[in-house]
């Protein structure tokens, strides 16, 4: 049977004069592996990813919220600095996960319901579940 090639193993490839050569990159995209079910690894990977879900606040940690919140509407901004954890929904599927972030209090806003932070993190304050008062600032004279 290897005796049936010897004629043309030793030949060059043909051109075609009616067609252009195919590209390398072209050529190796017909090897391409085929995802027969596309979008499938991304649903496992997003159906695998966990999340929180919402506490209650119990209400000793709800009054000790509203009382810091209130200390901090009547501060100057900047004054008072405060540790804030907050649950943030998932856009996707049920539950959320859980943030902290600290900083000093530029105001709260009652109207919308944020806690805004001096970096202009908005907080909603429906959403907050800790929150504790960390060194507060002392106004200066100057």
């Amino acid at each position: 049977m290897t005796d049936a090639y010897l004629d043309i193993i030793g030949l060059a490839p043909r051109k075609s004069n009616a067609r252009r050569q195919m590209s390398l990159h072209d050529r190796a995209a017909q090897f391409a592996p085929f995802a027969a079910l596309s979008g499938y690894e991304d649903k496992i990977r997003e159906q695998a990813r966990l999340t929180d879900s919402r506490r209650e606040v119990n209400s000793e940690e709800a009054a000790r919220i509203n009382l810091l919140l209130l200390k901090a509407a009547e501060s100057p901004p900047g004054i008072i600095s405060v540790s804030v954890t907050y649950f943030v929904p998932d856009k996707r599927k049920s539950g959320g996960a859980y943030f902290e972030h600290s900083g000093a209090v530029r105001r709260v806003d009652t109207a919308r319901r944020l806690l805004i932070f001096t970096d202009k993190t908005a907080v909603p304050i429906d959403d907050i579940s800790a929150m504790s008062e960390n060194n507060t600032k002392m106004p200066s004279d100057s």
